[in-house]
């Protein structure tokens, strides 16, 4: 019996899938797992892997801007890309590490590391520090000093509080209707308030009160204010106002803000808009 003799046009072909069995694989993205830690401790990576292992300079006033909902694309504006290789689909956070001039004159700078997550729609969803005391310099707003005064002592300026009146917010403009669900928009325009509500939650309790319509059962109106003042107090929670200084509660279809008698359906959801609320309001923290 005669050996089989291979043919040029056989041996290239074979050769290539076989190189491309033993090796193709080892030229995609390999990202070494996470070491394992304790339930809810945040993993950061390993700052020899970074590629600015010796850090960057950010200002601290766009680290203040970034808040949950924002996208990929304001997030590259405001720092820059990420230090670690996160890989090119299915991304779910970036990381950096930072370096913030210090003042104590205890060293030259402070080196951060800081963690965005994503969710599922690719925008931020959570934010973490290491040091977690790295999160002071970014909240702590600078303050400027007013000049001395030679015929009087310097008062410091108080810090910003939540008005006596509370800010009220369209339930219609933070979600969809008997929903408790925040949309874009909600998270948008909760997001103009989130600084002010940081830097009072430092000197006060904050209340996230809910109310809704009269149109359904008492029962449903009430268990949906309490759902939608949940949903805020877990957005600003995200945006970094501490858990205990905030609370919520719903309120349903009390205290209405104006009373409508229209027939017909459609006129009298539109017509009871204003009594579908969030409202904000802050007071003294008891010592």
């Amino acid at each position: 019996m005669q050996g089989f003799k291979a043919h040029p046009w056989l041996v290239l072909p074979v050769a290539c899938a076989w190189l491309l069995l033993t090796t193709g694989c080892s030229t995609l993205p390999q990202h070494a797992p996470k070491a394992s830690q304790a339930q809810g401790e945040v993993a950061f990576p390993d700052p020899a892997k970074s590629t600015v292992p010796e850090g960057a300079y950010v200002s601290p006033e766009n680290l203040r801007q970034v808040i949950p909902g924002m996208t990929k694309d304001q997030l590259y504006k405001l720092l820059g890309t990420p230090h670690f290789d996160e890989g090119v689909f299915g991304v779910k956070e970036w990381n950096y590490i930072f370096n913030f001039r210090r003042e104590d004159g205890e060293a030259d700078f402070s080196r951060c590391q800081y963690q965005i997550d994503f969710d599922s729609k690719h925008r931020v969803q959570t934010t973490h520090w290491k040091p977690e005391s790295c999160r002071l310099i970014v909240d702590k707003p600078k303050t400027v000093e007013a000049p001395a005064v030679q015929t009087a002592s310097a008062v410091p300026a108080p810090m910003p509080t939540l008005p006596s009146d509370p800010i009220r917010l369209s339930a219609d403009a933070l979600f969809a209707f008997n929903s408790a669900d925040l949309t874009e928009e909600g998270r948008e325009s909760l997001g103009q308030f989130m600084q002010e509500v940081l830097v009072a939650s430092q000197l006060q309790d904050i209340l996230v009160v809910g109310y809704t319509d009269r149109i359904g059962s008492k029962k449903a109106n009430l268990r949906l204010s309490k759902q939608r003042a949940e949903s805020v107090r877990g957005y600003l929670i995200q945006g970094g106002v501490p858990a205990s200084a905030i609370h919520s509660e719903g309120r349903g279809e009390a205290s209405p803000v104006v009373q409508c008698n229209d027939k017909k359906r459609a006129a009298l959801i539109a017509c009871l808009s204003p009594n579908r609320r969030v409202e904000l309001s802050g007071s003294t923290r008891q010592k």
